[in-house]
């Protein structure tokens, strides 16, 4: 059976990484920390250390399927020329829909526009892993939340997190949609660079609004917040080519299954840097 490699178990990661144990797979996992999930090998790896990444080696077999997920861009160069001769089959790549740049409505035929240094690093990310023997699909998602993560998040804390009180849209989606497309490009061909999404980008004073009134807590917004541009990013593209059907389609949906599984595993999760 051929490995499945998650580079990077971290928040969506790691979901992806259980779906495959769930259906019996090989699958070996990496963090710069060691972090243990039933049934899956676990290596501490820093992709920018020469000798950790030999310690893969053993690891992975031909014709492996790789999911790379790691924050931390520097390295990749020698990732993927540790990875050659190991003849991986797949790889898939979880960016980011912020090397579009300031574009304001996004699709498949978006070309990036990357502006900040980190994005244009994302953007050489993509170049190198696509560069490999492998076939290569890079999913750029846009904000991710989920349970501890995001909007519904930050106004639970004390004290609540204010949120922006602007008009400006953002894209976001479920991580649990996030890793269904992820094990959905892993099992597939499909190649190139799409962006990902739920289907109702809006501002995040709506999430706030809507969320508050479904927990019957006051609503406390930032009033400061200068006016920004935002994004909307249409991710229908992908979700055909891979059979993706969204679970959560809207923020609703996503919230109230956020609040139930934090309710039902409580957890310390940090706060999305981004909304």
């Amino acid at each position: 059976m051929a490995t499945v490699l998650i580079l990077g178990a971290g928040y969506t990661a790691a979901r992806v990484a259980r779906r495959f144990v769930d259906a019996g797979a090989d699958v070996v996992i990496t963090n710069r920390r060691r972090i243990e999930l039933a049934g899956a090998r676990s290596l501490a790896m820093d992709v920018t250390d020469i000798a950790g990444l030999r310690g893969l080696e053993p690891l992975v077999s031909e014709g492996a399927t790789i999911l790379h997920s790691i924050p931390q861009l520097a390295g990749t160069a020698e990732l993927v020329a540790m990875l050659r001769p190991l003849r991986p089959a797949r790889m898939v790549y979880l960016s980011t829909t912020g090397v579009y740049g300031t574009a304001e409505s996004v699709d498949e035929r978006t070309l990036p526009n990357p502006e900040t240094e980190k994005d244009h690093d994302r953007m050489e990310t993509e170049r190198r892993l696509a560069d490999g023997p492998w076939s290569t699909l890079v999913l750029r998602p846009a904000a991710i939340y989920g349970p501890g993560r995001g909007v519904h998040w930050s106004i639970r804390q004390r004290p609540p997190r204010p949120i922006p009180s602007g008009n400006r849209i953002v894209s976001r989606i479920h991580v649990d949609d996030v890793a269904e497309h992820a094990v959905k490009a892993m099992q597939s061909d499909v190649s190139g660079a799409f962006p990902v999404a739920d289907e109702e980008p809006c501002p995040s004073s709506d999430v706030a609004k809507w969320t508050c009134a479904y927990l019957g807590i006051p609503f406390l917004a930032d009033e400061t917040e200068a006016q920004m541009r935002g994004r909307r990013v249409d991710g229908s593209a992908i979700r055909r080519l891979l059979g993706v059907e969204l679970r959560y389609r809207s923020f609703r949906e996503g919230v109230v299954a956020c609040i139930e599984e934090e309710a039902a595993e409580p957890i310390s999760f940090p706060t999305a840097s981004r909304y």
